[in-house]
């Protein structure tokens, strides 16, 4: 009884690491499916069924992948969400160059409940979705220059275009803690602190983390593009909620 009352809050803890959820069946279908053989063998070290089923995802669901690359995400929600669902595959204007050889990929792919787009802004959306996802990539909105103003516009966006309820998941390479923004350029690396402060403080509300790409011996002073730490850098995984 003592186990099951702490897992009772650790569930309605805000900010909590949660407790791996149960993998649905929808997500192992999709990530069963051929179509993603050339993608499988990446699932071992990117966690898609722990980190799918920590965001919810599920049939129905109305999904923008924010800079997607390659498209590995968007592949696997195409699959889960199914025809009453639907995916936007999103590069704002901004990322527009780093984006033609995903969005050809994507497109090639002729996948009937996917829009691939370079957005005119940063999200748009016809009508509210159920999750916002940003893999790998958030750091990046600081570079150039941008700093914590393009962060901040960023996650106004996303508010903007989530539902009331709507999950936002932000995955990204941890920096060392304190750093701040000071390895976005160099090591593309993101204090992860920052970002849940500069999430939170457009208006969210911190739901938790998982520990499914967290790897301890990352001492977080390697770029993330060493062939020593590359694919096995320490990741956290936020997961928050527009009220």
């Amino acid at each position: 009884m003592r186990y099951l009352a702490l897992a009772a809050v650790a569930a309605f803890v805000p900010g909590a690491i949660l407790a791996a959820p149960v993998v649905s069946p929808a997500i192992q279908k999709a990530l069963a499916d051929p179509a993603r053989a050339d993608q499988q063998p990446d699932d071992a070290h990117r966690k898609p069924a722990e980190l799918l089923a920590f965001a919810g995802v599920k049939p129905g669901q109305q999904i923008v992948d924010v800079l997607p690359g390659g498209g590995y995400w968007t592949r696997i929600f195409t699959g889960v969400v199914g025809p009453s669902g639907h995916v936007y595959a999103v590069w704002p204007k901004a990322a527009a160059a780093y984006g033609a050889k995903g969005v050809a990929a994507l497109q090639a792919k002729n996948l009937a409940n996917v829009t691939v787009a370079v957005d005119p802004a940063i999200i748009t959306v016809t009508k509210p979705v159920d999750l916002v996802w940003t893999v790998q990539n958030y750091h990046d909105l600081a570079n150039n220059g941008g700093g914590e103003a393009t962060l901040g516009a960023f996650n106004a966006a996303v508010f903007k275009a989530l539902k009331p309820g709507g999950i936002y998941v932000v995955v990204d390479h941890a920096a060392p803690t304190g750093s701040g923004l000071a390895d976005t350029e160099t090591l593309h690396r993101i204090d992860p602190a920052v970002v849940k402060r500069e999430v939170t403080n457009a208006g969210f509300t911190f739901v938790g983390e998982s520990k499914a790409l967290a790897n301890p011996a990352d001492d977080h002073t390697l770029k993330v593009f060493d062939p020593a730490i590359r694919g096995k850098t320490d990741q956290f995984v936020y997961k928050f909620r527009r009220p």
